[in-house]
Parts: structure tokens; C-alpha cells; sequence
């Protein structure tokens, strides 16, 4: 199992593209608030297939910009059944906002170009097994299943 910049196991994320074929992508996952902020900034390189694993309390309408980060970044936005919704090159040390127009409770940064490659896109599905939404920091707060 391939280990994160920390020496942390990544967790698989299995893609399923445009002709049916399952493709693996290892991750960091990443769901306090503080990681979230960090993400991938000032890291000097990635892996080709590894990436990143956002993880929200709840559906939401989620900004990323690209401040400190150095590497050129996809990402897909994927609503809490594992649909993505949408998929963004960004560009690096920007601070132009990148969110879809619908809610998501998920979102996957990986080396830029690395969905097109693979044929992945809006409406294809990724199984993240193992991993359910982050705790809300309210006691009230809603938990969601991941499937």
C-alpha cells in the first residue's frame, strides 16, 4: 500500500470511467478543518496516482483556491451517493475560487489532467470505501453514510 508525504497508508479510491473500467486512485484523506485549509500547499511534487481526499461534515457549497500550492491540480466535486458532479483544472499560487454549482460532500485533487486520462467525468462514479463524512463540530450536527 503506497504511504502519504507523512509515511501515513493512502486510502483507495476506485473510479469506474466512460467504458466501465475500474481505476484505483490512492489518497490522503483529509476532514478537520485544519487539513482542509492546508491541503496540498507548497508540496514540490505528487505521484501520478495519488491525490487528495476532502471530506465535509455535510453537503455544502465548498470554495478551493490554489494559494501556496505549486503543483497544477484537477479536482472533482462528488455529491455524498459518489456521483461526481463536476471536474476543474486549477491552476497554481492562484486565488481564483473553484466550486460547482451544487451541493457535495467530497472532493478529489489529483495530478492535473489525471481524470481526463483515465476518461473520467461528470456523472462517473467513485466508490470511498471506509470513509464517512468528517464529524460535525456541532453535537447537532448531521452524519451521512458514505456508500
Amino acid at each position: 500500500m503506497p504511504t502519504g508525504s507523512d509515511g501515513a497508508p493512502l486510502t483507495r479510491i476506485t473510479f469506474v470511467n466512460k467504458k466501465g473500467d475500474e481505476i484505483d486512485l490512492f489518497v490522503e484523506v483529509v476532514d478537520t478543518p485544519e487539513e482542509r485549509q492546508r491541503g496540498l500547499m507548497f508540496r514540490q511534487s505528487m505521484p501520478e496516482n495519488q491525490g487528495m481526499l476532502f471530506v465535509f461534515e455535510e453537503e455544502g457549497q465548498y470554495s478551493f483556491y490554489m494559494r501556496d500550492t505549486l503543483l497544477p491540480l484537477s479536482i472533482a466535486f462528488v455529491e455524498g451517493e459518489g456521483d461526481i458532479l463536476e471536474i476543474e483544472d486549477m491552476q497554481p499560487l492562484t486565488d481564483d475560487l473553484h466550486s460547482p454549482d451544487e451541493p457535495y460532500l467530497y472532493a478529489i485533487e489529483a495530478n492535473q489532467g489525471w481524470f481526463d486520462r483515465h476518461g473520467i467525468g461528470a456523472g462517473a462514479g467513485v466508490r470511498i470505501a471506509g470513509v464517512t463524512p468528517a464529524p460535525s463540530p456541532s453535537p447537532f450536527g448531521r452524519l451521512i453514510s458514505a456508500r
